[in-house]
């Protein structure tokens, strides 16, 4: 019977539970969402989205939705100055807050994300992974997962991949539902939002 319900999980309910949270999370938050979407249209020139290419399930790219936290403040050479200086006073309270992430709503409920899974990182990281780190693209990427849940950007990539590929082992409902009460906990501490020294976390260059 367990078999069967986690084979069932996997292939339809997981997936019709996205459908169904994240369009009533998008209808709770809407109020939410227009409020950060004007204050961010008004300091961010008009700019209140960051779209950017990531690897979702199988490796197949798609354009993740979120708030936008950061200017685009470049340098004499013209190439983009880093994230701790272009982070708004704004833009870091949203981050704080976890209020970046709704616009992943979008992302869910058309199915190329789900709420719970690896975070979607850089396509640039793809060739860096190892055969191991390579599973966390078994699943479909989660706007929130095990590696946020412990520890999220205050931990190290080796440790990040772990908890990831833990995940992607050890997949199951009751896990689905612990890392959603866990992420609830972390958002109102707003705990381990970024790695030490950094406005959000250091590039993945690959393991030495």
């Amino acid at each position: 019977m367990t078999t069967w319900f986690l084979g069932m999980y996997k292939n339809f309910l997981k997936r019709y539970l996205d459908f169904i949270l994240s369009l009533a999370g998008l209808v709770v938050l809407s109020p939410v969402f227009v409020v950060v979407l004007i204050i961010l249209c008004i300091t961010n020139n008009g700019k209140a989205f960051f779209f950017q290419k990531r690897p979702g399930k199988n490796e197949n790219l798609f354009s993740i939705i979120k708030f936008k936290t950061m200017n685009d403040k470049k340098d004499k050479d013209g190439n983009l100055l880093p994230d701790s200086e272009r982070m708004t006073k704004i833009g870091r309270f949203i981050r704080n807050s976890s209020l970046d992430e709704i616009p992943q709503l979008i992302n869910v409920f058309i199915g190329q994300m789900s709420i719970i899974g690896p975070r979607p990182l850089l396509p640039q990281y793809l060739s860096l992974y190892n055969d191991e780190q390579l599973k966390r693209h078994q699943v479909k990427p989660g706007i929130t997962g095990w590696a946020q849940v412990n520890g999220r950007n205050a931990i190290t990539w080796t440790q990040k991949f772990k908890y990831d590929v833990w995940y992607v082992e050890n997949f199951s409902f009751l896990l689905d539902v612990k890392i959603i009460y866990l992420t609830v906990k972390k958002v109102f501490k707003s705990e381990n939002i970024s790695q030490d020294g950094h406005a959000t976390m250091e590039y993945f260059k690959g393991d030495n």
